[in-house]
């Protein structure tokens, strides 16, 4: 609780103090120290500011102050004791302190760095988590928390996304800045490249701006190593005032040493850990000390105590519009506004640059100063091999078909290598399905077990082989930097539709998933290019997707399974690169986005980050199966089950009964072949069961659903369990594969999703009794899924990212409409050359 929480005459034991630079220092001479007891005297009249009693004498605060300093009672850790014990509990003063001290060893961390830079994976192994990493820049798009025990500290480590800066140029430097500023972590670990260190540098000296305590961490130091490097880690450290620790995150070299330097910077025990000013020059400092004398008045103290004055004058002669928006909360607003003004039109016209590059050289003439007394460049070229393999996959011409070639190998392999797995997970199913039929009464509950749960859920888990190895080739792309290297070559070619390459990545991370994938554009600084990347990233077929392709193109096109997989994937890039013209041409204005982008060098991908990739998609697409898939499946079997029609029954009985009949008379007859007798009855048989099952479903709540939505959807070749399917597939589209795998009944062990849909034939209409998924229908299906509705999370993402719903309802408007049109031209088209 905060220490503004406590009333009258109640004592407390401080656990941490918050804010910034002179207002820490100032309460730390104050003797408001962890551990120390405090007791609230009184209030003043106004209840603002507060007299309380600390190491034997009397000192008042701000309420605004007072809210800074985290405290905790004796009633309120009997409280935590209590519940986690279940046992009530009075503490003695000893204990009560015990207790207190340990609260207050609990660390807050934010992990802070370029992208690319190994932050993710230092995060993972030190916490134990797995989170997505990749050899790219803009892996980690929202910050990851986690939890982690050194000794007898608690450590909570928050990775935060890959910056280059602080200023207010793209989202994730803004969402970096307002999260050290407003959660004001302990200290943070900047995490820095040792392969670049004059770029990476030039984020710290900001974080030295922000006055917050801050450890590096010289990841990749073994490629320091390598190029044999000479660095005075010392002497650089005392130069930044920050302690420096090597690291090798995906070995884990160096974790428990930056550990320890962790602990030893929160107890102030780190000797070079302080506080110092990067000298800007003369002019430039006369024009921070000037805003800063405007800033730190007494009336602004709730906002310097939390951000250091220093940092904010900085940014307003920067022009950063973040820094403008915090200032405009000040009672003196308009002065500090004028003053910021003037001395940025002073700096300009003295030093005839903009203040904004002016700073960013003073800084890298700070860094390339510190390197030059500390870091000696080693001979060897580690790049070399780059640089090599760069000639081939980046080349003017063999780059785009070494592409083209690597998609289709991965589609090709999606199927090849996940048709026996697949086999074996179908086999699985269907003797589960067997053994449930063969042993469970007949009743409502075996029904929705077979036909609901096990044909349903069954229907989409056997092609988790073919995602896994989807997304293995996806990860490979990622963890070896080639996928930077696909953003450089496309840039051409997304310029022609207004974006540049770097809106390529996100497009290209949607064929795993369209929820990260849009996440992702925040990595892209202009906001129009961002939308625009949102709104077609849609088009890239996700791998909720895949199973639906897997299965009409396994049914309907089994000799050009590889080729007709990858056409669909190269038709839903060629319809984003169409989409994205039109939209430039009508609804964004189009703008010109310089391409910056790093090109990390590559690097061989560890088994140990290939099979996290995969262990984490299994997971999730496993708790799919158990959550949304199997709770859609059970409702569609009960809408298609219910209501129940002992009329059906009946009229299907008597009829099986005839056969029965005539089948017994027959076989009596000693001219007739009984083996041919036996199929005869048995085909019989079986086509009442359909036909019984087809009436049945015909007039379910799901049929005249199905039936009612059926007009919109006949255009396009859709029978009234096609249009339900796409309909279910709004939530998550793999529930589309379940849903058909229901309706169209595939319980028998002979008779799997692909034979029924091979066999499936209209029920209603002029087109009575023909196939339905012939060449025509089943391409229109395909398309119709490929363009449609993206998912509900995908909306959800859109929405959050974007800032409005607005764009995730034209999104989910658009996407369908062009679906419609797209399925009905193909479908037409089919039935004109038939004619």
């Amino acid at each position: 609780m905060k220490l503004s929480e406590l009333k009258e005459g109640q004592k407390a034991i401080i656990v941490k103090i918050y804010g910034r630079g002179t207002f820490r220092k100032r309460l730390s001479e104050m003797g408001f120290v962890r551990g120390k007891e405090i007791t609230v005297i009184k209030y003043a009249p106004l209840k603002d500011p507060i007299e309380y009693n600390i190491m034997g004498y009397e000192v008042s605060l701000r309420r605004s102050e007072a809210e800074l300093i985290e405290v905790t009672t004796k009633e309120e850790i009997a409280k935590e004791i209590s519940i986690k014990t279940n046992e009530a509990l009075i503490l003695d003063e000893e204990n009560w302190k015990t207790k207190a001290l340990e609260k207050s060893k609990v660390i807050n961390i934010a992990l802070v760095g370029n992208p690319n830079c190994g932050k993710t994976t230092l995060f993972n192994f030190a916490t134990g988590s797995s989170e997505h990493t990749g050899n790219y820049g803009g892996v980690t798009v929202d910050s990851k928390k986690g939890v982690l025990h050194y000794k007898d500290y608690k450590i909570i480590v928050t990775d935060l996304p890959g910056t280059y800066s602080l200023s207010a140029y793209s989202p994730e430097e803004l969402f970096v800045r307002k999260h050290i500023i407003e959660e004001m972590p302990d200290l943070i670990v900047n995490v820095i490249d040792s392969s670049n260190l004059e770029r990476n540098l030039y984020l710290t000296t900001q974080l030295i701006d922000i006055d917050t305590k801050i450890v590096i961490a010289l990841n990749m130091f073994d490629e320091m190593q390598k190029r044999g490097d000479k660095l005075n880690i010392e002497m650089l450290s005392n130069l930044l005032g920050s302690p420096i620790i090597p690291t090798i995150a995906p070995k884990g070299v160096g974790i428990n040493e930056l550990l320890q330097k962790i602990v030893d910077v929160y107890e102030d025990k780190a000797p070079c850990s302080r506080h110092i000013h990067i000298n800007y020059g003369k002019e430039l400092e006369n024009g921070i000390k000037a805003i800063q004398k405007k800033i730190r008045i007494p009336e602004n103290k709730w906002l310097t105590n939390k951000v250091s004055s220093r940092f904010l004058a900085i940014k307003l002669l920067e022009k950063d519009s973040d820094a403008e928006k915090t200032i405009s909360k000040c009672r003196n607003a308009e002065a500090i506004k004028r003053e910021a003004k003037k001395q940025i039109q002073k700096l300009e016209t003295y030093l005839k640059d903009d203040t904004e590059t002016l700073f960013s050289d003073a800084r890298y003439g700070f860094i390339q100063g510190a390197l030059k007394e500390t870091y000696e460049p080693g001979k060897i070229d580690t790049h070399k091999k780059t640089k090599i393999i760069d000639n081939i996959i980046t080349h003017k011409i063999w780059g785009y078909p070494v592409f083209l070639l690597f998609l289709y190998i991965m589609f090709a392999s999606t199927f090849k290598l996940g048709e026996y797995p697949m086999q074996w997970i179908d086999w699985i199913v269907q003797k589960t399905a067997f053994l449930f039929d063969r042993f469970m009464a007949d009743g409502m509950l075996k029904d929705m077990i077979i036909d609901g749960i096990i044909n349903g859920v069954g229907a989409v888990i056997v092609f988790l082989p073919n995602i896994l190895i989807l997304f293995f080739f996806i990860s490979i792309m990622e963890d070896t930097g080639y996928m930077a290297r696909v953003a450089f070559l496309m840039d051409k070619l997304m310029h022609k539709i207004g974006l540049h390459g770097k809106s390529f990545i996100p497009l290209l991370m949607g064929f795993g998933c369209n929820v990260p994938a849009v996440m992702a554009t925040r990595t892209i600084e202009n906001r129009r290019d961002r939308l625009l990347t949102m709104l077609i990233n849609p088009f890239m077929s996700c791998s909720a997707r895949l199973p639906i392709y897997l299965v009409v193109i396994g049914a309907i096109f089994p000799k050009y399974k590889s080729l007709l997989l990858f056409g669909i994937y190269l038709t839903g890039i060629i319809v984003a690169i169409v989409v994205a013209k039109i939209f430039n041409k009508t609804i964004f204005k189009n703008k010109e986005a310089p391409f910056v982008m790093e090109l990390p060098p590559y690097r061989l991908p560890t088994m140990r980050a290939l099979n996290k990739h995969m262990w984490n998609k299994t997971k999730s697409y496993l708790k799919k199966m158990g959550g949304i898939i199997l709770i859609a499946s059970i409702i569609i079997w009960a809408l298609g089950y219910f209501p129940l029609h002992k009329d059906i029954n009946a009229k299907y009985q008597n009829k099986i009964d005839s056969l029965n009949t005539e089948y017994l008379a027959k076989l009596n007859s000693a001219t007739i072949d009984t083996t041919k007798l036996k199929n005869s009855y048995e085909q019989k048989l079986q086509q009442l069961e359909i036909d019984k099952q087809s009436e049945h479903q015909a007039k379910s709540f799901i049929g005249i659903l199905g039936k009612f939505f059926e007009p919109v959807m006949r255009p396009l070749g859709f029978d009234w369990r096609m249009t339900v399917a796409v309909i279910s597939g709004t939530p998550a589209k793999e529930i589309v594969v379940s849903t058909l795998g229901v309706l169209y009944k595939t319980g028998d062990n002979d008779n799997n999703l692909m034979q029924a849909l091979q066999k499936a034939r209209y029920e209603t209409g002029k087109r009575k009794g023909e196939l339905i998924f012939r060449w025509n229908t089943a391409l229109a299906f395909l398309a119709f899924v490929l363009l449609y509705f993206p998912c509900i999370a995908t909306i959800t993402a859109i929405k959050n990212e974007s800032g409005s719903w607005k764009w995730a309802i034209f999104a989910m408007t658009y996407t369908t409409i062009l679906a419609w049109f797209a399925a009905f031209l193909i479908f037409q088209f089919g039935n004109f050359i038939h004619l």
